[in-house]
């Protein structure tokens, strides 16, 4: 471009700029959006002082309350906004164009949503892409180019079969998909909170109640993204004979442990806190799942047990209708001792052991006469077996061993005498 060309480019942009500058309309929209700026920044305090005693009527830290706060906090582009709408929705019945208060309701607009989506969010993966797809939308409408972009998008399109899908039901799909999921998880969250501070429901329910709500609100966000794609979703009634054939074969094992933990959770067999014993595996169940239940060992190891093992297999609940458990330790003491004494010493000191419950209390009682020492054995109650059977065990025995030392009682270990003859040979 040579200098001529400048210079008429400049003249031509000044003697725009001046007709805009002269232009009533364009005088007033800018009036507008200056007043309404002045009417929001000196009317957001009366709007925080209510919201705030609105807030102070809520619960603390509830979402009502959080709502409140993001409300004062939005009270200037809030205000703003809606004194902007007003002014537009007038600008429209009168007639003019109404560029600028177009532009400034966008970028309002995309500041609220922006601002809500990042004060919510705690994934700052979905808040940046609602934030990407809220400023695009602002831009697009403000250069006129969101009209002529949504034709573009809905031309580029092609059929498979019956169904007709284009670029733009797939951009809304992934825009409405970005929102819905947000708030399906963000809802999802909420209510397991809600479902398990519930004191009415069990554990056990708690927690298939919070999965079934889970899983419903996953199955309609889904329904939701691919109403707004084009895509009819009766087309996948076709696929429900291949699903089921495949379910039937490929995923029985699934299935079957889906199932049975659903049993599982209603039959309330096993429970979250229960202390149980599957085979070689000892400790308590943390959570239950869909597929599977965690069960944390005294080894603070964490077994994943499928959830048909727990139905098919013999499952020792030590904590299923009571916590109390009865073990049992066998003792042997020598002939010369007092048996009457020596069962009331045990007694006694097995009962000042922590763990061990007072009621019922240690009952110590003779089983036999071995081979070197009299047969005793005792019985005593603990109620918190999650936090395990052996050490209490050895606590008990150790203490009885100190009390046997204390008091001269003898504990006997097996002896053999041995008796060697000597046959001397005949000579002849």
């Amino acid at each position: 471009m040579d200098i001529d060309s400048i210079r008429s480019l400049l003249l031509d942009g000044w003697e725009r700029g001046i007709t805009l500058a002269t232009d009533t309309d364009v005088l007033a929209q800018l009036f507008g959006v200056f007043a309404g700026l002045v009417i929001a920044y000196f009317g957001r305090r009366r709007f925080q002082s209510m919201m705030a005693a609105a807030a102070a009527k809520l619960t603390p830290n509830s979402p009502f309350a959080r709502g409140l706060d993001i409300l004062s906090a939005l009270a200037l582009p809030l205000i703003w906004l809606i004194i902007e709408f007003a002014l537009l929705a007038i600008f429209q019945g009168v007639g003019p164009p109404s560029v600028i208060l177009s532009a400034v309701c966008s970028l309002l607009t995309a500041w609220i949503v922006i601002f809500i989506v990042t004060s919510l969010a705690q994934n700052k993966i979905w808040a940046r892409l609602v934030a990407f797809c809220a400023w695009t939308i602002a831009a697009l409408n403000i250069l006129g180019l969101l009209t002529p972009t949504l034709d573009f998008l809905e031309s580029l399109a092609f059929r498979m079969g019956d169904t007709h899908i284009s670029m733009l039901g797939i951009a809304k799909a992934i825009v409405v998909g970005i929102i819905v999921l947000w708030i399906t998880f963000g809802l999802s969250r909420f209510l397991e909170a809600q479902i398990h501070k519930s004191e009415a429901l069990t554990p056990s329910v708690q927690v298939l109640t919070a999965k079934l709500v889970r899983v419903a609100l996953i199955a309609v966000a889904v329904m939701i993204i691919l109403s707004n794609s084009g895509i009819n979703i009766t087309a996948f009634a076709v696929f429900s004979g291949a699903i089921g054939v495949g379910i039937g074969f490929g995923l029985q094992k699934i299935v079957s442990n889906l199932i049975s933990g659903i049993i599982l959770l209603l039959d309330r067999s096993i429970k979250p806190g229960d202390v149980i014993e599957v085979g070689q595996t000892y400790g308590r169940v943390n959570t239950m799942g869909a597929r599977y239940a965690s069960v944390i060992t005294r080894d603070a190891m964490e077994y994943l047990i499928p959830n048909e093992d727990l139905i098919t297999q013999q499952v020792v609940n030590w904590s299923y209708s009571s916590r109390n458990v009865r073990l049992k330790a066998p003792i042997g003491v020598s002939y010369a001792s007092n048996i009457p004494e020596v069962i009331a010493l045990v007694e006694k000191t097995a009962a000042m052991v922590s763990r061990v419950l007072a009621d019922p209390p240690p009952r110590c009682l003779m089983r036999g006469f071995g081979d070197s020492a009299i047969d005793l054995e005792l019985r005593f109650w603990i109620g918190d077996p999650e936090s395990g059977c052996r050490n209490v065990t050895s606590e008990v025995l150790i203490s009885i061993w100190q009390a046997f030392k204390d008091n001269n009682i003898d504990i006997p270990f097996p002896q053999r005498d041995v008796r060697v003859e000597m046959v001397r040979a005949s000579s002849d």
